[in-house]
């Protein structure tokens, strides 16, 4: 049973991520349209979505994953849905590359964002073409995505140790640490 304490915890963090979602949007919308590489921005979103199914699990990473999405559609596209879809699916992702691979390791951390920003791009780019009837070059999208990766990447790496500081916190409240015992 979960008591009050523990509760109030949660509802802190959850009003913590809806604060960082707000600071992502400033950079996004702001400082990082002054410091774009070949007119491409990092996309910080993705991160955010990636960073809270790592450390907030499945459920709670696709729910925020979706809400946070929704609220991105309506700030920044066209289309309401398609954010909060991918965004959900990213937060399943995350919990998926947490019980695959090693989140205390910086490389491990920025390969999951590798990965995911590829997925969100990749996907989106799909729902372009079938929805929207949009064309595109190939090697401008490679050449787009690659930066973009990059551009990630660095990100990760400069922020690593506040994220994993306040990501170790936020698993410690959201997830429940069962010992199994395993059989070599």
């Amino acid at each position: 049973m979960i008591n009050r304490r523990d509760q109030l915890k949660k509802i802190g963090i959850i009003i913590s991520i809806i604060i960082i979602y707000f600071l992502i949007y400033f950079l996004q919308a702001n400082f990082f349209s002054w410091f774009t590489i070949n007119g491409v921005q990092p996309n910080l979103f993705v991160l955010l979505a990636l960073f809270i199914g790592i450390f907030m699990g499945r459920k709670v990473g696709s729910i925020l994953g979706i809400i946070l999405g929704l609220y991105t559609d309506f700030l920044f596209s066209n289309t309401i849905g398609i954010s909060a879809i991918l965004f959900g699916i990213i937060g399943l992702c995350g919990d998926y590359l947490d019980k695959k691979f090693s989140k205390d390791s910086k490389l491990t951390i920025v390969l999951m964002g590798a990965i995911v920003t590829a997925i969100y791009e990749v996907m989106l780019l799909v729902y372009r073409i079938i929805k929207l009837n949009c064309t595109f070059n190939i090697l401008s999208f490679l050449g787009t995505l690659g930066i973009e990766i990059i551009y990630n990447a660095f990100i990760i790496i400069i922020f690593y140790p506040l994220i994993h500081k306040f990501g170790l916190y936020i698993e410690s409240i959201f997830k429940d640490k069962k010992m199994l015992p395993r059989y070599f």
